[in-house]
């Protein structure tokens, strides 16, 4: 925070307690004109901010001394430094961790990953209010020391004084409306959306016969056109989204761009949730058209929250975080709807946020374990190899399913070392295995999750799991979703070139749920599909889903690729799978995914029975069902 080295730069300071964050937020901020300096820590801000003062802090949450709300709260309690703005940074559940920060004295908040052109904006925006403040509380200080200066002279230059007034007054109009509204969109803003829903509230306490809603919109898919076409794009599209979202709107109403794509709307006078509905239905048929931005035909929809107006809110940020409770809520459900916020979401929400932050501290203390489910060759009935699961063991729980955490690890990033640790273990499991029983054939099937897929060291850490467990690569299968390959198609081909060049077998998982686009399984070297167990559990009920399995089946075969039939659960649908061409198959049938131990125990009774079906007739034998 030298201020010496250039007085007209403006001094950020940056802590967060990650070396990376630090040196992205540095090297962006200083190429943009800011004097900046980093700090790792809480307590080091606060120390440091003793000898001087920066123009704005960037304050991450989670710091392993002091996290980012106690520092503003000591910021805030002091007189020398409870005017800087403080704008948080995390990687936390926006739903329900922004309220406090605003509560603590944030003026704004800045989600990880970072959108850099966003966090460019939102500096620049709260620079801009900062200095508008400061600019006007001078000039006030300065015209009231004129006029007490100028008493005596007032006949004579009262005139003058009042066209002075009046100049300023205008200056200061036009500082704040900037400060109020978007610079790309030039719609409201955060702030200035805060303060007409809080008169709305107000209304609504007066006047038993008003009411209100809220609309919380997020774009769908607004990050793929952006990184696909180039921000230039992207900000012309927003621009264009904010001109539909107002034509859907009376004058009454109020629409703000809270930040990046994200939209929200203010209905006054609305009767009752119908009101609310029509206009999300009207907003997402209006955004169902194409855009066509510099000869680009682009498509984009919107999941939508909606508020209603009730008496329980005492704050228009609880409303915000509701109605963007609601928002996710839709965007879960497969996006491009809305959603009427319920109590019982915001617990959802409540609950997912403990099963984040139980989720950070699990990975550290090992709390997971792998269990491993058998696959079975339905031509020989002999073992192939396990596919291996991850279980939490949480230690005031119990086991916590997989349903119910890896969507938020998924989310939160958490699910990065969490797999990697998974496919470790699962590797020395395998190699373990390979050298009790001297089967060196037997396989292991890890699940890659998207995030995973996403990262530019992934190829050297398999390599160096590989070397480290001496374990062949031939033997190992990495499941992928369709997702994975489908939303960054020319990344995705780069790593799968790789890993086929090592030999690592791939695997589609779940194909026939997400896209099913066949033109990629003729451009990327897949060798198995997974075909999805709600497709299995319906075929041995009067035959439904049989000729999407064969379907399946037979387009695998034609490409040269292997399939496995998930989830079989009954003799019926093994007999049927079989008959269609399945390869291989796994379920409750042949096993639940097993422990470590048990799994061992169960590959002993297939070294010593190598076959679990007969060639003809399916029996139920004690090892098949045990």
């Amino acid at each position: 925070m030298n201020q010496e080295i250039n007085k007209n730069k403006k001094n950020i300071l940056i802590v967060d307690d990650t070396p990376a964050n630090l040196r992205l937020l540095s090297t962006i901020l200083t190429k943009n004109g800011y004097q900046v300096e980093a700090l790792k820590g809480g307590q080091m801000a606060i120390d440091a901010l003793k000898a001087s003062r920066p123009d704005l802090i960037l304050l991450d949450i989670m710091m392993p001394d002091i996290d980012g709300y106690e520092v503003c709260q000591k910021l805030k309690a002091n007189p020398q430094t409870c005017e800087i703005p403080v704008i948080f940074l995390s990687a936390l559940n926006e739903t329900v961790d922004k309220v406090r920060a605003f509560e603590v004295g944030g003026v704004d908040y800045i989600g990880k990953p970072f959108n850099l052109q966003e966090v460019l904006i939102r500096v620049k925006n709260q620079l801009a209010l900062h200095s508008a403040k400061a600019e006007i509380q001078l000039l006030n200080q300065e015209l009231e020391k004129r006029v007490q200066d100028r008493t005596s002279e007032l006949e004579a230059t009262n005139a003058e004084l009042k066209k002075e007034i009046a100049r300023r007054e205008q200056y200061q109009k036009q500082l704040l409306e900037k400060a109020f509204h978007d610079d790309l969109t030039k719609l409201p803003n955060r702030a200035l959306f805060r303060e007409k829903l809080a008169r709305a509230m107000k209304l609504s306490q007066q006047k038993g016969n008003y009411s209100f809603a809220v609309l919380f919109l997020d774009c769908d898919r607004f990050k793929i056109i952006n990184d696909s076409l180039g921000h230039t794009i992207g900000d012309k599209l927003l621009i264009e989204v904010a001109n539909r979202l107002k034509s859907c709107l009376r004058p009454e109403d109020t629409i703000a761009r809270l930040g990046g794509d994200e939209f929200t709307i203010l209905i006054e006078n609305s009767i009752a949730s119908e009101d609310a509905t029509k206009v999300a239905k009207r907003i997402n048929s209006e955004l169902s058209l194409p855009f066509y931005l510099e000869e680009n035909e682009v498509f984009i929809n919107a999941s939508i929250g909606i508020v209603l107006n009730t008496q329980d809110y005492d704050t228009p940020e609880t409303i915000l975080r509701d109605a963007d409770t609601a928002m996710y809520r839709a965007k879960a459900e497969g996006k491009g709807r809305f959603m009427v916020f319920e109590p019982h979401m915001h617990v959802s929400a409540q609950k997912t946020l403990e099963i984040e932050t139980d989720l950070r501290r699990a990975i550290a203390r090992q709390e997971f374990l792998v269990h491993y489910q058998p696959l079975i060759c339905l031509h020989t009935g002999k073992l192939e190899g396990f596919e291996a699961l991850v279980r939490w063991l949480h230690p005031s729980k119990g086991i916590i399913a997989p349903g119910d955490f890896i969507p938020v690890a998924e989310e939160s990033g958490s699910i990065v070392p969490l797999g990697m640790w998974v496919l470790q273990q699962a590797c020395y499991q395998l190699r373990t295995w390979q050298k009790q029983y001297l089967n060196s054939n037997l396989h292991i099937s890890v699940n890659l999750s998207v995030k995973q897929f996403s990262q530019p060291n992934l190829i050297e850490q398999i390599d160096e799991i590989l070397r480290k467990i001496n374990l062949d690569s031939r033997c190992l299968t990495l499941e992928i979703t369709e997702s994975a390959i489908v939303d960054n198609a020319e990344t995705a081909t780069k790593i799968l070139e790789a890993l086929k060049s090592r030999q690592i077998k791939l695997s589609m998982d779940d194909f026939g749920t997400g896209y099913s686009s066949l033109s990629y399984l003729h451009n990327f070297p897949i060798d198995t599909l997974k075909i999805d167990r709600s497709f299995i559990g319906r075929v041995d009920n009067k035959g439904q889903n049989m000729e999407i399995v064969r379907a399946i089946a037979t387009l695998a075969n034609h490409l040269g690729m292997r399939t496995v039939a998930e989830g079989v659960e009954t003799g019926k649908q093994l007999e049927r799978v079989k008959a269609m061409g399945c390869n291989f198959a796994q379920g409750y049938l042949f096993s639940k995914p097993l422990e470590s131990k048990s799994a061992g125990v169960f590959l002993e009774k297939f070294t010593k029975k190598s076959l679990f079906l007969p060639q003809k007739k399916i029996i139920r034998s004690p090892l098949l069902y045990s």
